[in-house]
């Protein structure tokens, strides 16, 4: 494989950052991953986390160089995070249930896997074209899906940020996944979090997706949302793929040489610079892998505890 990436987060104005992001990949095979905390729940950047990191961890482990089933993969991984969140969440950093979106991606043998929850999305490009885009789980899309409201109201309903479905909800979640796509040399992929889709219109994003290398494109994308976002941005995340090395980039990264059974993950940190501004905030990356630990730990138990009965 050929690819050149780049991923990167910024917290907006928001006082912490939710948001958490990664891409792993082995010889033959690479995921991608965007989880937004939801910021109506308590420490929504945990579930969040727990998502990025059961992801992240698994593929490492079952990608050797390539899993058996990307699609199985992703939807029964994505419901794992579910299940671990929902049953496991009484424990001494909790006290009510957080959410989180997901759009996780698979690449493997030139074939894109995507599966989403909530409203963080997918793009797939090819030429400055628009092939495919993921359909949020909101409120808004499914009153225009009825017919109720037209497009040109959707960004400005007073439900544009409401969604009914997501990782950690009182309803089991619906994991969606999208239909295959072979990608050819030079395609575009972009992973993102509303704080990116929600204020730059897909006409830019396609516009800055086709006009920059896949570095600056990113920059320019979080730039922009950032200045439309103003004082009240949300936090903003995302990832950027371009397949193949038609751009002739220095970070192109190849894996031919890669030996079998490795792994490189490449975790997006969240800065504690940004989460510290907000001194009521405690959650360091330390207590949140704690947290995940004990989620983990319990959920075992529980599992455990089914068989024996």
């Amino acid at each position: 494989m050929k690819f050149t990436i780049h991923q990167s987060s910024r917290q907006g104005g928001r006082p912490y950052n939710q948001d958490r992001l990664a891409y792993s990949y082995s010889k033959d095979a690479l995921l991608l991953v965007v989880a937004d905390g939801m910021g109506g729940r308590q420490h929504g950047e945990i579930a969040a986390h727990l998502a990025v990191k059961t992801l992240t961890d698994t593929f490492q482990r079952l990608a050797v160089p390539t899993l058996s089933s990307p699609a199985r993969f992703l939807t029964e991984n994505i419901q794992q995070v579910h299940d671990m969140i929902a049953n496991n969440i009484q424990t001494e950093h909790l006290i009510e249930k957080p959410g989180t979106t997901v759009v996780a991606a698979i690449i493997q043998r030139g074939v894109l896997y995507c599966a989403h929850v909530g409203d963080s999305r997918l793009y797939h490009y090819r030429d400055g074209h628009l092939l495919f885009r993921t359909e949020d789980h909101s409120i808004v899309q499914a009153l225009f899906n009825r017919g109720v409201i037209k497009q040109d109201d959707m960004a400005q309903h007073p439900y544009r940020n409401r969604i009914y479905n997501c990782l950690g909800g009182e309803e089991t979640p619906k994991v969606e996944l999208s239909d295959k796509h072979e990608l050819l040399e030079g395609d575009t992929i972009l992973l993102c979090t509303d704080g990116i889709w929600g204020v730059v219109d897909d006409d830019r994003i396609k516009e800055l997706l086709h006009t920059n290398e896949i570095d600056q494109a990113i920059i320019k994308l979080l730039d922009e949302a950032e200045i439309n976002g103003g004082d009240d941005s949300d936090n903003m995340s995302l990832i950027g793929l371009q397949w193949g090395d038609r751009q002739s980039s220095n970070f192109v990264i190849s894996t031919l040489t890669m030996q079998l059974g490795t792994t490189t993950t490449i975790m997006n940190q969240i800065s504690e610079l940004e989460n510290d501004q907000n001194m009521q905030h405690d959650l360091t990356d330390d207590v949140i892998e704690d947290t995940i630990a004990e989620i983990q730990a319990a959920l075992n138990n529980a599992k455990q505890g089914r068989k024996l009965k």
